[in-house]
């Protein structure tokens, strides 16, 4: 894509979950940049699932994408993909990965609940932590999280309608109505809250180190992650 020739100083960006959706998509459009201004380390769990990006990219073009085989909910994965990195300045890590689950509460299985929580949740804070230390040592980085309007709706009320709202020094309320909860995704939406929780918090301790963390709160995209979501079993469930 593009003759342009390398720059000197590319922004050097990891990205987790990019067999599909926004992984992909963002994988694809910054490693096709015509100016060449990104090296993109493209990770995904299976890497036999790589085709749609290559094909996405349109060829390959180890100056600006290298695809990486990440499973957050590894950490023998997540130390091996760290060590690839090492020894090049990461200026960005995207945790991306994500899975959903979707069913009326009382059908979920715990393995399925605790699979969302070990990807949505635990898999950003392993990766974050196999990743920080190097930005931290460098005094410099962003860390870009895939969140989702899901940590939001229904959230924060209090009687009387009131939100409460996260600001740097403490909270405040507003008199605003909160969104609306999202039926039969009551396991998603609770890994997402977790997820809101731990980026507010990092935002305040990482300012200092000159590093900067940003929550993508994501409406509905056109993905195929409706289709690859976990859907609860009703076999042998009170609904039947």
């Amino acid at each position: 894509p593009g003759t342009a020739a390398v720059p000197m100083e590319q922004t050097t960006v990891l990205i987790t979950g990019c067999s599909s959706g926004i992984g992909l998509g963002l994988a694809a459009r910054l490693a096709a940049d015509s100016a060449r201004r990104f090296k993109v380390f493209a990770t995904m769990r299976d890497l036999a699932k790589s085709e749609r990006l290559r094909e996405r990219f349109g060829g390959s073009c180890p100056e600006t994408l290298e695809l990486l085989q990440l499973d957050v909910t590894d950490p023998r994965s997540l130390a091996a993909a760290a060590q690839r990195v090492q020894g090049q300045r990461l200026d960005v890590l995207v945790c991306n990965a994500g899975v959903g689950l979707m069913g009326p509460l009382e059908t979920c299985s715990e393995q399925a609940m605790r699979t969302v929580f070990e990807v949505n949740l635990f898999g950003a804070i392993r990766t974050i932590q196999a990743f920080l230390p190097a930005m931290k040592r460098r005094r410099a980085g962003r860390i870009v999280v895939t969140g989702s309007v899901g940590g939001l709706q229904g959230g924060r009320c209090m009687g009387g309608g009131e939100a409460v709202l996260a600001c740097g020094g403490g909270a405040q309320l507003s008199k605003h109505r909160s969104a609306p909860g999202v039926p039969f995704n009551s396991v998603y939406c609770a890994s997402k809250f977790a997820v809101e929780g731990l980026c507010e918090s990092l935002a305040i301790v990482l300012r200092p180190f000159n590093i900067h963390v940003t929550l993508v709160e994501c409406g509905p995209v056109n993905t195929g992650f409706l289709q690859n979501l976990q859907r609860a079993d009703p076999e042998g469930s009170e609904l039947q």
